[in-house]
């Protein structure tokens, strides 16, 4: 490989075990500050380095009306609601049982294309999304399937985390046409801004703010850890790869995350490795890789 590649390949590995981590430090973070401004702080120092990153770059440029009504859906969709929807799930979820969850989105993503865009599913993807429906079910039931007859769906903010896949695949969807338009960097930065400004309004409606006082050592290295490397740095890196790999390979990038979650999270939380658990996983992986694979003949996908 080249050196250009090598690098694409350490940026790609850089952010995808960083967003596994992520879901830890968030947990780590909501033992002492409330969702709201765990997602405030966080935003607010990645909006802070992708900042000087595009200006770095030398790819600022104010946005028109149109394109920052179009980063004013974007960051509501993607940041305010989305983090809202993770970090209130988080503090009941377990975080190894979040990023499996997570892991799911692209399995949206192929029914948002079929449903938006008339894209053709076929029989073997639908396998692929009975498949991943199958192992969230595992996931998190841990393992106990009956318990749903009973009307339980594992912890409260399960299903949170569960809307929280569909809600990102949705934006990455609307993001598409804005990447065709606008460098990556710039354009995460103005979406990132105007979640964090809706966050804002939020915040200063409850005692957010009087809780950023009450961090300890941990819950800044929490806050610290989400915002400088998973808000910003891996933003980056994650961008730049994409311009040097293709987009299927880097794809594959993404199977890590919730394993580095799940280990990351037994390590730090004490969280249990469940046999329901890494099997519901490796249902989920297995089905979310039977969506996204291509086609070898007519007629499969």
């Amino acid at each position: 490989m080249s050196r250009s590649t090598w690098i694409a390949v350490f940026e790609a590995t850089f952010a995808v075990l960083t967003w596994g981590a992520s879901f830890i430090a968030t947990k780590v973070a909501l033992a002492e500050i409330s969702p709201v401004t765990v997602v405030w702080l966080r935003f607010a120092m990645g909006v802070l380095i992708l900042g000087v990153a595009v200006v770095a770059r030398g790819q600022f440029a104010l946005p028109g009306w149109k394109d920052l009504g179009y980063f004013a859906v974007l960051g509501f969709l993607g940041i305010t609601f989305h983090q809202w929807l993770q970090s209130t799930g988080l503090v009941t979820a377990q975080a190894s049982t979040t990023a499996w969850i997570v892991a799911t989105t692209p399995v949206f993503m192929a029914l948002l294309g079929w449903l938006m865009l008339h894209e053709k599913l076929g029989w073997f993807r639908l396998l692929g999304i009975g498949l991943a429906a199958i192992g969230v079910l595992l996931v998190v039931t841990q393992g106990d399937l009956a318990s749903l007859a009973g009307g339980h769906f594992g912890a409260p903010g399960d299903l949170l985390i569960l809307i929280s896949a569909p809600n990102w695949a949705f934006f990455s969807v609307l993001s598409r046409p804005g990447l065709q338009c606008h460098p990556a960097t710039r354009m995460m930065f103005y979406v990132m801004t105007m979640g964090w400004l809706f966050t804002s309004l939020l915040l200063f409606q409850g005692p957010g703010i009087a809780q950023i006082g009450q961090l300890t050592r941990s819950g800044w290295l929490g806050v610290g850890f989400l915002g400088i490397f998973c808000s910003g740095i891996a933003y980056i890196f994650w961008y730049d790869a994409l311009k040097a790999l293709p987009a299927s390979q880097l794809g594959v990038f993404l199977y890590i995350e919730p394993l580095v979650a799940v280990v990351v999270a037994a390590v730090v939380l004490g969280e249990p490795i469940l046999l329901a658990s890494l099997l519901g996983g490796a249902i989920i992986l297995w089905g979310v890789w039977i969506v996204n694979r291509p086609a070898r003949r007519r007629g499969i996908i």
